[in-house]
């Protein structure tokens, strides 16, 4: 068959074969390329949503920046009127102590000339009736003095208090400016984060709180201790008082406030309700595992029935407790008191009346 066959055939199916196998080539490089184009499309568009998605989160920071932008300007407009009202009462108070100080001085001159004139006009005969006329002249002015020296240390009681009281309203004001700013940065960045983060800034709060009361960390209180329950359970909860009498209080800071974030940060009246209505089923899930817990009935603390729950944003406590009325009893009945920074003392408080008697 070689030899049937000339090298002009030959040339023409070998030429033939290289067509065909560069044919076949072609279509898997086709199909290659589309492969590629398809992937690049995908990723093209995941970009996008993500990207997206930036926008929106950098739409939010700049909404929630802008709001606290306007507090801090209003409370530095504040501290600004507080201090000229506290310039215009020290100048006031100079100038009313000035006359005073000038009033006491005449006074007090006008008194000597007329003793003086008195006594140059007596004599040794009638001694003892000068002196009976210069009490009486000099009574009522001695009374209008004395009268005049309480006025004047009344006044001075009174500017010093205002005084006092004034500085005492700007050093606040001032301190709770910068605790805004700070707290304000600290918010968003635990509000945005995960379950953890908001933990521990729930945890960094509440041990702030305990802390300015003059509670000692490893003495009045102690933070994840490792505890065993009747069945051998590991649980470490966030946060163990100590009372005076020997009795535990266990608080516990981990509720997620994800929801309430997304409620706080929408001008949509929709996404709020239902931001909300998450919120509200967030903390009523938290209720629910707490109270299965059991943390009352931990071997090594000497606890009540009642443990705390702490919401360490107030706005939060406060919206969840108006949306929710029940939800303050229902969770007495699980032996859960839900508190918040203002109400937190004044639990534990409660708590320590209760453990005396």
């Amino acid at each position: 068959m070689f030899n049937a066959l000339g090298f002009t055939e030959w040339i023409a199916i070998i030429i033939g074969i290289v067509a065909l196998m560069l044919f076949v080539f072609a279509i898997k490089s086709q199909l290659t390329i589309n492969n590629l184009q398809q992937l690049f499309d995908l990723q093209l568009i995941q970009k996008k949503e993500e990207n997206q998605t930036l926008i929106i989160q950098v739409k939010q920071l700049e909404h929630e920046l802008e709001q606290y932008r306007q507090q801090n300007l209003a409370q530095n407009v504040k501290i600004s009127e507080l201090k000229t009202r506290l310039e215009e009462t020290l100048s006031a108070t100079h100038e009313r102590q000035t006359i005073l100080e000038q009033s006491e001085q005449r006074l007090t001159t006008q008194f000597e000339n007329l003793a003086n004139r008195i006594f140059e006009q007596s004599g040794k005969k009638i001694e003892q009736q000068n002196k009976q006329s210069l009490d009486f002249l000099l009574s009522p002015l001695k009374e209008q003095l004395e009268g005049f020296k309480k006025q004047v240390q009344d006044s001075f009681g009174e500017e010093a208090k205002e005084r006092h009281t004034l500085t005492h309203e700007i050093r606040n004001l001032q301190l709770l400016n910068e605790q805004m700013s700070k707290e304000a940065t600290n918010l968003t960045n635990a509000l945005k984060g995960n379950n953890k983060t908001q933990g521990n800034w729930g945890e960094f709060i509440l041990s702030q709180i305990l802390d300015n009361s003059g509670l000692r960390s490893g003495y009045e209180y102690e933070t994840q201790v490792n505890l065993t329950n009747e069945n051998n359970q590991r649980l470490q909860p966030d946060v163990i008082v100590h009372l005076p009498q020997g009795g535990d209080v266990v608080i516990d800071s981990k509720v997620t406030l994800v929801a309430y974030e997304r409620h706080f940060n929408s001008d949509d009246e929709n996404v709020k309700a239902k931001a909300m209505a998450e919120h509200l089923t967030a903390v009523r899930n938290h209720l629910k595992q707490l109270s299965q817990k059991d943390y009352h009935k931990l071997i090594g603390i000497n606890s009540l029935d009642y443990i705390l729950m702490f919401i360490p944003v107030e706005p939060a406590f406060l919206s969840a407790i108006d949306n929710d009325p029940t939800l303050i009893n229902d969770a007495l009945k699980s032996n859960i008191m839900i508190v918040s920074p203002t109400t937190l003392l004044v639990a534990l408080r409660t708590i320590h009346n209760l453990w005396r008697f």
